[in-house]
């Protein structure tokens, strides 16, 4: 796995750009394995203020009511958009030349990116195995660390090279792919570039704090709006993740968490029906 490390003051990391021999290992790497990580690429007091914004707006919204009864709030993985906020991230990804890499490597990036952050609560459950979209639609995706993301806070588990064929669930299972996973920790201002078509799962958050992830990704192109930055009028909001929140739903995410082999049964049977590598 290619590991960088950005030495300048967070004041230059806006205009840091990478050598060639640099950027070639990294795509080295992601030919290889699916992914690659730039270690302390983003600044970290911007993203302890966006951290403290997505705490604070989580609260306030669980305080008041306003939060979804299931859709992954059993589980404890939740879907988020992180806000205007969350704009410079992007920004420091174009200065230092990873996003021009990106649309090298994935010419289908055409569009500005689809802004989002994966919420993993205390107490969360280990997710299933995993590709984020079917395998002949792949695209990029830039993952954020923004606090320590460690194996005690759910660091990602990552089947590196899973990328490199289609995987129906069944024989993923059947071939032990992921036999070569790995825990992908990263500190705060680490950044993962990875393919929607390497499996991976999110893993227990075992802490008493909730830890976020933000991810830019370019799924059909990337964002249809002008300024996905700007979307729910630039506030943060939570979404559901997996599970629905409604009653089927619910019960659902109580069955998978209760007995995770139920789950996973399922989709053996679903996959050998389907063509889903997913």
């Amino acid at each position: 796995m290619t590991e960088l490390s950005v030495t300048e003051n967070p004041a230059d990391l806006a205009v840091r750009r990478f050598s060639s021999a640099e950027l070639d290992q990294m795509r080295a790497s992601f030919e290889r394995e699916g992914y690659f990580v730039i270690r302390e690429l983003i600044p970290k007091p911007m993203l302890a203020t966006l951290h403290q914004q997505l705490t604070v707006a989580f609260t306030a919204m669980e305080k008041e009511g306003e939060l979804f009864a299931g859709g992954g709030r059993l589980s404890g993985h939740l879907n988020c958009f992180p806000g205007k906020g969350a704009r410079f991230i992007h920004e420091i990804l174009t200065a230092a030349g990873i996003i021009d890499l990106m649309k090298q490597i994935d010419p289908k990036m055409v569009r500005l990116p689809n802004v989002g952050c994966n919420y993993n609560l205390p107490g969360s459950t280990t997710q299933h195995y995993h590709t984020d979209y079917d395998f002949s639609r792949g695209f990029m995706i830039a993952n954020v660390a923004v606090v320590d993301t460690i194996i005690a806070n759910g660091a990602m588990e990552a089947a590196p090279g899973t990328h490199k064929k289609y995987y129906p669930y069944w024989r993923f299972v059947t071939e032990h792919a992921g036999r070569n996973s790995l825990r992908v920790e990263m500190k705060q201002g680490d950044v993962m570039v990875r393919t929607s078509s390497m499996w991976h799962r999110g893993m227990p958050n075992m802490t008493e704090v909730a830890r976020p992830m933000l991810a830019l990704t370019w799924e059909d192109g990337g964002s249809q709006l002008p300024d996905p930055w700007m979307k729910e009028g630039g506030a943060i909001k939570f979404f559901p993740n997996w599970f629905r929140p409604t009653t089927v739903g619910r019960l659902r995410e109580r069955a998978t968490v209760a007995a995770p082999i139920i789950y996973s049964s399922y989709r053996f049977v679903s996959s050998l029906l389907g063509n889903k590598g997913k």
